[in-house]
């Protein structure tokens, strides 16, 4: 499967996607999320794109049902990923509509992300 989540610790997951995401996986994950938000509320999303080839092409990506029910339970999102999906990454995680802060780092930012999701 192109995505997995994962419990790093206490309130922060990672979320690795790789290849091209299908839009059926990504429902699936979704579910998977919604959940550990119920069951821990709150939480710190860290995204690792590692050879990361796109989404599926799809007219059906823009259903943002499960940003309106679940978005401010998701307080921040770190995204580490090659440059160039820098700025669609940050539209499908609609950095500009959330709460909580979303920031980009580049494929060797892990560290820096880890560390910002952290403070």
């Amino acid at each position: 499967m192109p995505i997995a989540l994962h419990h790093e610790s206490d309130n922060t997951y990672r979320l690795d996607i790789s290849g091209q995401l299908m839009k059926a996986d990504w429902r699936q994950c979704e579910s998977t999320l919604a959940g550990e938000l119920k069951r821990v509320g709150s939480i710190k999303l860290l995204c690792v794109l590692k050879e990361f080839q796109g989404w599926e092409p799809t007219e059906d990506w823009n259903n943002l049902a499960f940003y309106v029910q679940h978005g401010d339970a998701i307080a921040k999102i770190a995204i580490v990923g090659h440059e160039r999906w820098r700025d669609l990454a940050l539209m499908f995680a609609a950095a500009d509509l959330r709460k909580g802060p979303v920031e980009f780092f580049p494929e060797t930012g892990l560290v820096q992300a880890r560390a910002w999701l952290s403070a």
